[in-house]
């Protein structure tokens, strides 16, 4: 091996360090920081179905751990996914208002 390679190597060595070290001590998303929400691992279902007044269908997804409900549908002229909607159910079957977006 010579001399340019080794230089090359230890180039290469350098840069995955750095590049380490930078993952290594990035700053945490908030999310990480905030550990008082405490919000449980979601498990969903999703379910097609229609809405009234539109003529896509709806996507509706569950997450039951945490007890929310989105609905969604496809914009074609957007290509993405637009919401329709977002539901507390842990408020709605304790009778509370407002628990819906």
């Amino acid at each position: 091996m010579n001399r340019k390679q080794k230089n090359g190597l230890l180039v290469l060595n350098a840069t995955l360090l750095a590049a380490l070290a930078l993952v290594t001590f990035a700053p945490i998303a908030d999310a990480q920081r905030n550990r008082s929400v405490n919000r449980a691992r979601g498990e969903y279902t999703m379910v097609a179905g229609q809405v009234q007044g539109l003529a896509e269908a709806a996507i509706y997804i569950i997450d039951s751990n945490n007890e929310e409900l989105v609905a969604v549908r496809w914009d074609q002229s957007r290509q993405d996914l637009a919401p329709i909607g977002y539901r507390n159910l842990a408020l709605d079957a304790r009778g509370t208002r407002g628990g819906g977006r």
